[in-house]
């Protein structure tokens, strides 16, 4: 038990893999890594690599936000996790409308950025709820 303890306090604020909103993103991450895998076509190469990109943001952003140690800096790189959200639907607009990908693959993906969305923005109220710890 006392090492259990050890073991979780010595992770602190780092054990982003503890974080379901990461795991949703990383797992949003591996299906954008699918999904661009299948589409062909050099002329879409630019998209692919965006898509990738921003699908690695989200998740990234999260990882590096939590090595932060206070509340305020993992906050804003939950504003760049949310900001690389918007950025990965538009993508996955433009592939969809341009005919790269599936009408299949979009809505999936598009359900999955949503989820990730909705669970950052819950994340980043309650970060902004918290009061300092002012010392007596």
């Amino acid at each position: 038990m006392v090492a259990e303890a050890a073991a979780s306090a010595s992770f602190g604020m780092s054990d982003f893999k503890k974080l379901r909103v990461w795991r949703k993103a990383h797992a949003l991450t591996l299906n954008v890594h699918r999904v661009a895998a299948s589409i062909s076509g050099s002329q879409y190469g630019p998209l692919r690599t965006q898509m990738i990109r921003a699908g690695m943001s989200i998740s990234a952003n999260i990882v590096e936000g939590r090595e932060h140690k206070n509340d305020r800096e993992f906050a804003r790189f939950l504003g760049y996790a949310l900001a690389s959200t918007s950025e990965l639907e538009y993508h996955f607009i433009v592939a969809r409308d341009v005919r790269a990908i599936t009408n299949a693959d979009f809505s999936c993906t598009l359900a999955q950025v949503i989820d990730v969305r909705k669970m950052l923005h819950g994340l980043v109220s309650k970060l902004s709820q918290k009061q300092p710890i002012i010392p007596e």
